[in-house]
């Protein structure tokens, strides 16, 4: 006889924390100064005009204003261009 009732196996339970990524401020509406404008893994969106980058890549805003994007041709290290998107705040 077992002294101890047979514990059944979980399947679901090793889900890791959602990380709440991607644009956050539309084009056309008002930032603030430190306003998260983007969350990205890497440099997804490029900073433009009153932007910076965050040590996790965030996009964020200097000056207070309103949010625009634009697309940007960047050359890569062995020389194909791509487009990226550019957010700036004017």
């Amino acid at each position: 006889m077992a002294h101890k009732k047979a514990g059944g196996t979980a399947k679901n339970l090793t889900s890791s924390n959602p990380q709440y990524l991607g644009v956050k401020l539309y084009a056309g509406e008002k930032a603030g100064v430190g306003s998260v404008i983007v969350r990205q893994r890497g440099t997804v969106f490029l900073p433009g005009k009153n932007v910076s980058v965050g040590k996790d890549h965030t996009l964020f805003a200097n000056k207070s204003g309103v949010v625009s994007f634009k697309n940007k041709r960047k050359v890569k290290y062995d020389g194909r261009m791509t487009v990226r998107k550019e957010v700036s705040v004017t």
